[in-house]
């Protein structure tokens, strides 16, 4: 366990930016008296998320040399573009398989630093947690050790707020990529509402 006391835990959950958004995460309570390692959890991840970072890693390294060929590769980008489409699928088809409903609850933010989910029974501030976190609608998951460090219970359910005690580093880079991406989007759906709203209300004045 982290030497840390829980106010810097929970400092630490806030030092990256996190984005309320809705999805499956599994939970499973791990023995906090057994020793754990950095490298034993890395040999304990399954395949799957292995497989998904990877991917994504090599997708955005792809893109990113592409793009600095400037206009002449765009071609190229859009085919690659098209095929990493199929490879996602896919990947997210496999990743579903990893969602098992006995352990699964409904997480409600994530970020760099971790993330808050719902149950109905409390866990114990300082439990570690096995945490497999499913962001299928974005074709990617995450397999992580988490520790809780704050529950509050709001309309009969509580809310854990979780940081990363194991994590590996190209997980949270994809981590805070996703949450900046599904923010981007938040910030588009609410513009086009406005725009919409405007529109009705100019309409409405005439």
């Amino acid at each position: 366990m982290s030497s840390l006391s829980l106010e810097q835990k929970l400092a630490q959950y806030h030092d990256f930016f996190a984005i309320e958004h809705q999805f499956s995460v599994n939970i499973m309570p791990i023995d906090n008296n057994e020793a754990h390692s950095f490298d034993q959890f890395i040999a304990s991840i399954p395949m799957p998320f292995k497989l998904a970072t990877d991917m994504s890693a090599i997708d955005q390294s792809a893109l990113r040399s592409l793009q600095n060929l400037g206009s002449s590769a765009t071609q190229l980008v859009n085919f690659l573009n098209q095929q990493s489409q199929k490879i996602d699928l896919l990947i997210g088809y496999i990743l579903s398989q990893q969602d098992e409903v006995q352990h699964r609850y409904k997480g409600l933010e994530f970020g760099g630093g971790g993330i808050k989910f719902i149950t109905e029974q409390a866990f114990k501030v300082g439990q570690l947690l096995e945490v497999k976190i499913f962001l299928l609608d974005s074709h990617c998951a995450m397999y992580c050790y988490g520790e809780v460090v704050d529950v509050i219970l709001t309309n009969e359910q509580f809310v854990h707020k979780v940081i990363f005690h194991f994590i590996r580093e190209e997980d949270r880079e994809v981590l805070v990529r996703t949450s900046l991406h599904q923010q981007a989007k938040q910030l588009q759906k609410l513009a086009k509402q406005r725009d919409q709203e405007s529109k009705s209300n100019a309409a409405l004045d005439k």
